[in-house]
């Protein structure tokens, strides 16, 4: 797998395809909680500024808004960064927008260690545990600046609340422009005997580099990227481990209710393999850039690899 582009920051995949659905969607509307620059939303507040709303450091009313605005037929994309538009405002998506499965696009950056030096406050690491809790929520969680485009885009036409994670760092580009966004079907990227690797968001690029070493042990990795973490890929993951025996699964969140949990779930119930997690485990995050705390937090290729080798040696 090559890099298509130089590096790019996936929130502005987001901004780009929230661009494209204003002047696709006359329906699309945007909200915003005094984070328009960060999350790249200002092309769309230049162009439509009759359909962007900025309601300022209130999240939970954002989410208010948002769920009324659905009732008039609108498809509201609200913007914050991840801690603050699912912990701080759990509470109004429970019962405002999953509750009554109102059409809200949750649209979060800045997740997980890789926001960097703002440090453990910011950094959330169990938001995809709390929205993939709530009944009928979609959750997506995109590896590029191409593939969170794309995500952005494919929502849009999905009726129902979804929660569309991004991050903040520059991170290789390589999903191809030419495969279609479909949520809830993984993204195959390399065949494998040996070792399935399922990985999310911002690990999915650490796990092919992951790939890499081990095919120079003589290892036979299969890489999926696991963009839609609810509603899962059920046929993908068990085809997959079936055929190898065994499973790694990456990503920048907590162990706890994270994508490991959702396909070691899945495997109990359907094919019992060994599996290891690549994840933060049980801990806060800390100030630090984003290589040094990936690289810390064991959330890197190397790790991969270790689990790779261990998760092989169960079987």
């Amino acid at each position: 797998m090559k890099k298509l582009t130089e590096d790019r920051d996936t929130r502005s995949g987001f901004g780009v395809g929230l661009l494209e659905l204003g002047n696709t969607n006359p329906n699309v509307v945007a909200l915003c909680a005094d984070l328009t620059g960060s999350l790249k939303m200002d092309a769309f507040q230049k162009e439509f500024p009759d359909r962007f709303f900025q309601v300022g450091i209130a999240e939970a009313n954002m989410i208010g808004i948002a769920a009324g605005l659905t009732i008039g037929g609108k498809i509201p994309f609200t913007g914050t960064f991840a801690n603050f538009s699912t912990g701080r405002v759990y509470d109004q998506i429970r019962q405002s927008v999953a509750y009554s499965g109102k059409n809200v696009k949750i649209c979060a950056s800045h997740a997980g260690l890789t926001l960097g030096e703002d440090g453990a406050t910011h950094q959330i690491l169990e938001d995809i545990g709390l929205m993939k809790m709530l009944p009928g929520m979609t959750v997506i969680n995109p590896c590029d600046f191409n593939q969170t485009k794309a995500a952005t885009i494919a929502i849009a036409k999905h009726e129902g609340p979804v929660y569309l994670r991004f991050g903040r760092p520059k991170v290789p580009n390589f999903f191809p422009e030419d495969i279609p966004f479909e949520i809830g079907k993984a993204w195959k990227i390399s065949e494998g005997t040996d070792v399935s690797i399922f990985a999310t968001g911002h690990l999915v690029w650490k796990a092919i580099e992951a790939a890499d070493l081990l095919r120079e042990k003589g290892i036979s990795a299969e890489v999926i990227n696991i963009h839609t973490i609810k509603p899962l890929d059920v046929e993908a993951v068990i085809a997959s481990v079936r055929k190898t025996g065994c499973a790694v699964t990456a990503e920048e969140h907590q162990r706890n209710g994270g994508l490991g949990d959702s396909i070691a779930q899945m495997l109990g119930l359907h094919l019992p393999s060994p599996i290891e997690m690549v994840a933060v485990n049980d801990s806060f995050g800390e100030s630090g850039t984003p290589e040094e705390l990936l690289e810390k937090y064991g959330l890197n290729a190397a790790a991969i690899v270790t689990a790779a080798e261990k998760t092989m040696s169960r079987k």
